[in-house]
């Protein structure tokens, strides 16, 4: 009967950008591969499947990193990309047939290249970004103040059991509202009204002007959303010879990857 084998996995390094915390994480086995196919059957679980994924494969992490709920909380979302990078790094370590469209003519064509080749890394410069707020006054509908803040895969986690399945909440919405604590709107003889249930949110966000919506996000990126990792690279159209920069999608490319091989 089969045992185990005596296997030291490869393992390698990341630095979360975002709250600048080591964690080693081994490469994944064939189980855990299949255990995240089955999870594509369920697309509102992808991301839950993909943090357990992630939390599994660590070998070592800080000691605030006590459990699976303390991992959820002390993480944010960009640093689950960076963790991402990681285990996808030591697992495949590269970006195989990755079908891009060229800018140019359109056309699409595949790329191969080494996930290394493509890595930039930005960290986030303060040590505050769990408790940061930012107020940001909305300039059209100006008695209305949101406040913006780099949501964690707790807050992600909580968001989406709890309105994933209202009809009238797209999955884009939920991802966008997630950078939003609260808005807070003044009232000339009172108090502040203060939206801060996430369904309220949600029907607060929908009702404002499309600049204010565009201030929110310019906020959140200034602050919070250009630290992190992105994967870039040059790449030549193999139909019109066109260079072009290139942005790769990290998640698609690792499901793809688990899916395929």
């Amino acid at each position: 009967m089969f045992k185990s084998f005596n296997i030291k996995f490869p393992e390698y390094e990341v630095v979360t950008p975002h709250t600048k915390q080591s964690f080693t994480i081994r490469s994944l086995t064939v189980q855990e591969e299949e255990n995240l196919k089955g999870s594509l059957v369920t697309p509102s679980k992808v991301h839950e499947h993909l943090n357990k994924c992630i939390y599994d494969s660590i070998v070592s992490k800080p000691e605030e990193v006590k459990d699976y709920e303390s991992f959820l909380k002390r993480i944010t979302l960009k640093d689950r990309d960076a963790l991402l990078y990681g285990l996808y790094h030591i697992t495949y370590e590269d970006i195989r047939n990755y079908d891009v469209t060229c800018s140019s003519c359109r056309k699409e064509y595949p790329i191969t290249v080494k996930a290394s080749e493509t890595f930039n890394y930005t960290s986030y410069p303060n040590d505050d970004i769990l408790i940061k707020k930012v107020k940001v006054v909305l300039p059209v509908t100006n008695t209305v103040t949101a406040y913006v803040r780099q949501p964690t895969l707790f807050d992600e986690l909580m968001a989406l059991k709890a309105l994933s399945l209202k009809p009238n909440v797209s999955s884009d919405i939920l991802t966008e509202t997630l950078i939003l604590e609260k808005f807070e709107e003044a009232q000339e003889t009172s108090d502040p009204i203060i939206y801060s249930e996430r369904e309220d949110i949600i029907d607060a966000y929908k009702s404002l002007p499309a600049k204010d919506k565009r201030v929110i996000h310019e906020a959140y990126r200034e602050d919070f959303g250009k630290y992190g990792i992105e994967l870039k690279m040059r790449s030549r159209c193999i139909h019109c010879s066109e260079d072009d920069n290139i942005s790769l999608d990290l998640v698609a490319n690792f499901f793809r990857m688990v899916y395929t091989l």
